[in-house]
């Protein structure tokens, strides 16, 4: 059953990075500069975060198989819609489908997992999750970039949209919601169904808790450091700082996306466990901000690929903030922390994307190059969150996670 959840979550992997493979084609086509095809890019994130309290009740009051199979087939309409634009407008549109579409894909794997599976297991196996799930960033580096020359930028919407069904049809096939362990209730096995202003209350007494803001604050720029590299901006660089073709540049992609997909499992397999998890998160956020920083500056094709490679495997590192979270809150509210967590990376990633955008469109006008102006700017971000995460209160160890 979480195989066939992470088959969604793998296609949202790809539907979140075509932007750096479909690029060169879209902005030959529709006229893009680097601020509307941030814009592009990013419009996928902001209707997928923005959608994400929305999915964690529809998981609290009706269940993970329910949700994701109502949500999924707005993705496939996005897809449908995307292959059939015909101007800018049209292809934001499909992107904001396929957002919303894709809003539960993650998140029911990490609550069905955090349900379902003891405590001590959930950074291996949602680590693992993480790693199957990156197999869709695999579609979107060589083989769509084949599939493009061969055809068209429409032909990678209309075969991403016919995978997504086919996710679809097997989670409606296999997976079904077996009774919660009775650690996730808190011995008292499952819990009385909650109304629709409950639900909404305790969401917003989530952020009320101290620990919160310095959890959404390093969630709002660690993941997007990747995705708008991976997904947006690592395919333009190759091919305007290097001279490389498309595939080339698909390529880099595959091997950048292999090495994220060996990231989630070995840092949940290294799990220091809740008394050295922050430590570890923090200092690990600093070094993904030196190899920005050393893009930013470096030059030549070693560069500009090995380091992208190294910023896909250490990007696993970010399975412990979703451990980190798993803890920090009580397990009748895991569903609601990790919604609100997925909710600050994917809106990071949309603000991200779409300031990454502006900064690449002004860049020139300051005697900057544009890819080390927009690389710069991430480091000094994760730079910033993580001051945020560590300056901010934590949560208290060793106690019960405090109730809102």
């Amino acid at each position: 059953m979480v195989l066939a959840l992470t088959s969604a979550f793998a296609l949202s992997q790809a539907f979140r990075t075509i932007a750096s493979i479909m690029a060169p084609p879209l902005q030959a086509e529709f006229h893009l500069g680097a601020q509307a095809l941030g814009l592009f890019a990013g419009a996928f994130h902001f209707a997928f975060g923005a959608m994400q309290l929305l999915m964690g009740i529809a998981m609290d009051l009706h269940g993970v198989r329910r949700t994701v199979l109502a949500a999924f087939p707005v993705a496939i309409a996005g897809a449908a819609l995307s292959a059939l634009a015909t101007s800018y407008g049209m292809l934001v549109a499909g992107q904001v489908l396929i957002g919303m579409g894709c809003a539960p894909a993650f998140l029911v794997c990490t609550v069905f997992i955090a349900r379902h599976l003891p405590a001590d297991r959930f950074a291996a196996v949602s680590g693992l999750a993480l790693g199957l799930g990156g197999i869709g960033m695999l579609l979107t580096g060589t083989p769509l970039a084949w599939l493009i020359e061969a055809s068209s930028w429409r032909m990678g919407f209309w075969a991403l949209g016919a995978l997504a069904a086919l996710a679809w049809a097997l989670i409606y096939r296999l997976v079904h919601e077996p009774p919660a362990l009775p650690d996730a209730a808190q011995g008292r096995g499952k819990p009385p169904r909650e109304t629709l202003p409950q639900a909404i209350a305790k969401f917003g007494a989530l952020f009320l808790l101290p620990h919160t803001l310095g959890i959404v604050l390093l969630a709002g720029v660690g993941y997007a450091s990747f995705i708008s590299l991976r997904g947006l901006w690592l395919g333009p660089m190759l091919m305007q700082r290097e001279g490389f073709s498309l595939v080339q540049s698909g390529h880099a992609a595959l091997a950048m996306s292999l090495a994220s997909l060996l990231g989630p499992p070995l840092f949940g397999w290294l799990d220091p466990g809740p008394t050295h998890r922050r430590r570890w998160i923090v200092g690990f956020t600093l070094l993904l901000a030196g190899l920005f920083l050393v893009l930013a500056v470096g030059h030549g094709s070693v560069v500009d690929v090995g380091v992208p490679i190294a910023i896909g495997l250490l990007s696993g590192y970010m399975v412990l903030q979703y451990a980190d979270v798993r803890s920090a809150y009580p397990p009748a509210l895991t569903g609601r922390a990790m919604a609100v967590f997925t909710m600050a990376m994917f809106l990071g990633v949309a603000a991200m994307q779409w300031l990454t955008g502006v900064i690449a469109s002004v860049a020139p006008a300051y005697g900057l190059a544009p890819f080390t102006a927009v690389l710069g700017s991430i480091a000094a971000w994760l730079v910033a969150g993580a001051l945020a995460f560590t300056v901010l209160p934590g949560p208290a160890r060793g106690l019960p996670a405090a109730r809102p």
